[in-house]
């Protein structure tokens, strides 16, 4: 979340650059009315507090000397000034919480580079690469070649689950395997550390990285034991470095890991989200960097190279995106999305979003380093897709398509063990 004491600091910067967000001026200003009248009460408690712990001494004093009246009436003081402590302990918390309660609410400042606009449609592309493969007229969407070569099952994964939890099959099932394996080498080759963490993690994990209570609705909740599956490693994998002092000589830490990931993506429907489009259930390599604020967006930079490279090996022709303020993401300051052509359905689809998230992340995680002085400084975190399974397959499906069957790409034949699916 933001800084109460970078947005006093700063007040009309802030409320420039959240207006590209469509974030209005009038919530800024009452977190500073509500930071103002917070602090007028932590000062009247620091008072009290003071004024009571100094009769507290003079009370001893006086039973000393035998002033017993004079030390009952102070007695009765601080039995006074102990109940209005109270009052303005509770009133104190009530405050931080409908402040810290508020900041929750309002999205990361945008970079100054982001664009505006509201939606999608005002997306700057600012790369292409990669030629659209020439199909037959009888080109099948990726949902029709998986059923043709009986690789992905959607119809079995509804009756055992519901819609948007597919069935993996054969050489379906050994593609996938493939594409984790390889982006993980990838990964690690690129000096990433590959980690396995868990599929389901506590509140506190998802406030810490901004999935709560933004995305509240699209996470499934395990209420009996009040967990949440995950619906992107980057929660657990950040979540590693909550409460933590990390050592300047560690940045940049680099972690890569593959996790199944669960979204309820409620409200989706159509034919935008057939197949592989858009999942419940699917499965993802990440991204998360910790890093030097003065390198964070030199890092964001590499993780873009990075995976223009793995595309450029898959073959697959993409593009990429910088989002507009209406299209970020909650948590995110600066985002680059990543869209591989499908060519049977004549149209982009999201594989990856690459993101430098600044300090908003790490101020919810209290995730700092010592910097050369000793002051504990916010670190930046910064997290990408490399990649999200389904569109990639999809793309690898529709694009390597033949007469004789699908090709695979030649950088994953060591990974599959064939190089084609007839």
């Amino acid at each position: 979340m933001l800084q109460v004491q970078f947005i006093r600091d700063h007040k009309e910067e802030v409320i420039k650059r959240l207006q590209i967000r469509n974030v209005e001026a009038s919530v800024i200003e009452e977190v500073l009315s509500l930071d103002e009248e917070r602090r007028a009460l932590q000062a009247q408690l620091d008072n009290t507090l003071a004024e009571s712990n100094k009769l507290s001494k003079e009370i001893g004093g006086y039973y000393k000397s035998g002033e017993v009246d004079k030390a009952n009436e102070l007695k009765a003081k601080t039995g006074e000034l102990k109940e209005e402590s109270k009052t303005l302990s509770e009133q104190l918390n009530a405050k931080s919480d409908a402040l810290t309660s508020l900041l929750y609410s309002i999205p990361n400042i945008p970079n100054a580079i982001v664009p505006a606009g509201n939606s999608e449609d005002d997306n700057e592309e600012v790369f292409k690469e990669g030629e659209v493969p020439q199909l037959a007229g009888d080109a099948l969407p990726h949902w029709e070649l998986a059923k043709k070569y009986d690789i992905i099952d959607f119809d079995l994964g509804a009756k055992i689950t519901g819609a948007g939890f597919p069935v993996y099959k054969g050489k379906g099932a050994r593609l996938q395997r493939a594409l984790i394996a390889y982006f993980l080498d990838k990964n690690t080759d690129a000096g990433y550390t590959e980690y396995q963490v868990p599929h389901l993690v506590n509140e506190a994990s998802g406030y810490g990285t901004g999935q709560l209570p933004d995305k509240e609705g699209q996470m499934y909740h395990v209420t009996a034991d009040d967990l949440y599956l995950i619906p992107t490693a980057e929660v657990p994998v950040t979540n590693i470095f909550r409460d933590e002092i990390v050592s300047e000589n560690d940045l940049p830490i680099k972690i890569t890991g593959y996790t199944p990931c669960f979204r309820r993506e409620a409200g989706s429907y159509g034919a935008h989200v057939r197949g592989l489009n858009r999942l419940h259930q699917f499965d993802k390599v990440e991204l998360v960097r910790v890093e030097h604020p003065e390198k964070s967006y030199e890092a964001l930079d590499s993780m873009v190279a990075h995976i223009k490279e793995i595309l450029r090996e898959l073959k697959l022709p993409y593009r990429i995106l910088r989002l507009c303020g209406g299209d970020l993401g909650f948590t995110s300051a600066l985002t680059y999305d990543f869209e591989v052509y499908s060519t049977a359905q004549e149209r982009w689809l999201e594989i990856s979003s690459v993101s430098n998230f600044e300090t908003y992340q790490a101020n919810r995680l209290k995730l700092r380093f010592k910097d050369e002085n000793g002051k504990s400084v916010l670190a930046h975190t910064l997290n990408g897709s490399s990649l999200a399974l389904p569109r990639v397959l999809a793309g690898i499906l529709e694009n390597y398509q033949t007469p004789d069957g699908i090709k695979i790409p030649d950088v994953l034949v060591p990974y599959t063990g064939f190089d084609m699916i007839s």
